[in-house]
């Protein structure tokens, strides 16, 4: 599969006008053709970005995919399901907040592609601080060249509003290091993730994404 259905879009715009249970078991063939349907796009583009990027070709398309069911637990939000389908591709992590890689999100009015740290773990946020006070410059060159730019524009996340500890508010890099998150997000219109070319689309996307996801990933290692 090379782009993503109007089926499945219709799916996810049903879901949201009927996001309860006795609705769902009666739609449970259309949500099981559109996970599956989303699972084999999901492996085309593994193949694709494991040529750039070969570890990802061990990932598991159908582990990659999130379950449509929310946690209510612990929100006031207490309908059911997920309005929308994702990925994230990582060899390296089983968990979207565990290192940077590649993340597919598909929901009608709000599809995008990203990557990045995601609220990275306090160990985590501490390597990329560590690594940005000492080598600033590659992560400057890399959010300023012209892939970067044309397909994200400038890192998105929250920042904290004061210096981070063990770091001065003169320090030369500031801006970088208040970063909480540092995520790449690249928008998309429903019309193209339909599109027959949208896995060309998405792969050139992704080699824009993979040496910034490679710098915060390197803070690890």
């Amino acid at each position: 599969m090379k782009y993503v259905s109007a089926k499945t879009l219709k799916f996810l715009k049903d879901i949201k006008k009927n996001n309860n249970r006795d609705w769902f078991t009666e739609h449970k063939t259309r949500y099981t053709e559109t996970r599956e349907e989303f699972i084999s796009f999901v492996q085309h583009i593994i193949n694709q970005i494991s040529k750039f990027d070969p570890p990802i070709e061990q990932v598991s398309a159908k582990k990659a995919v999130f379950r449509i069911y929310r946690d209510t637990r612990f929100s006031k939000d207490k309908t059911p399901y997920k309005i929308n389908i994702g990925a994230h591709l990582n060899a390296f992590a089983n968990k979207v907040h565990d290192r940077a890689g590649y993340y597919i999100h598909i929901e009608p009015g709000n599809c995008f592609l990203a990557g990045g740290a995601y609220l990275p773990p306090g160990t985590w946020i501490k390597a990329i601080r560590k690594e940005i006070d000492y080598d600033a410059k590659s992560l400057r060159k890399i959010i300023a060249s012209a892939s970067f730019k044309k397909y994200f524009g400038e890192i998105q996340g929250e920042q904290l509003k004061c210096n981070p500890r063990d770091y001065p508010k003169d320090h030369p890099d500031i801006d970088l290091l208040k970063y909480k998150s540092f995520l790449a997000v690249h928008p998309l219109t429903d019309a193209q993730v339909k599109d027959e070319n949208f896995d060309k689309h998405c792969i050139k996307v992704f080699k824009a994404l993979k040496p910034f996801d490679d710098y915060l990933n390197r803070a690890l290692d």
